[in-house]
């Protein structure tokens, strides 16, 4: 398979990110918790900075800078996933989801100005920062991605050994 033809499935975070927060917005009042089990609330937030609303203070100018940043690493991984070689599988679904990702809050920022978040996790009265699908595939691509780290890492070890042992 073309590495590039793994863009459908970043194809289909985004359309399931913007679908669920186009859902968010018309269910759910904004910092009005629903439960929906122990230790999980559906939460419409607004957030203007990054991850764990980093720089949501700022004053206005760190829009810019979150969407050319996630511009640029979205043309970056584009690159990326055209370059891999075939059998790089579990790269190509790492970087796919961490694309699909990044574009789900670029569009976020060019549409709102801000990034909807509507999953709230907690435990007691500690609650993790609220997050949405876009949030989820990119932690899974980044998990993925260490674990494609790992395992080249281990495979060209043993690969190594193997022909050093011939």
């Amino acid at each position: 398979m073309h590495p590039l033809k793994w863009l459908w499935l970043s194809g289909l975070v985004i359309a399931l990110d913007q679908s669920s927060k186009w859902l968010a917005e018309r269910l759910l009042v904004p910092g009005q918790p629903i439960p929906v089990l122990p230790c999980f609330n559906l939460t419409l937030l607004y957030n203007t900075g990054a991850a764990f609303s980093f720089l949501a203070q700022a004053g206005g100018w760190q829009r810019w800078f979150f969407l050319l940043l996630s511009l640029t690493i979205s043309l970056v991984l584009v690159i990326w996933i055209g370059r891999l070689q075939r059998g790089q599988t579990l790269l190509a679904l790492a970087l796919s989801l961490i694309l699909g990702g990044a574009v789900g809050n670029l569009i976020d920022r060019v549409v709102h100005g801000h990034v909807i978040d509507f999953i709230d996790l907690y435990y007691n009265h500690w609650h993790w920062p609220a997050f949405n699908v876009a949030d989820s595939a990119i932690t899974v691509g980044a998990i993925l991605l260490v674990l494609d780290n790992l395992y080249g890492s281990w495979r060209r070890t043993a690969q190594s050994t193997h022909q050093e042992g011939i």
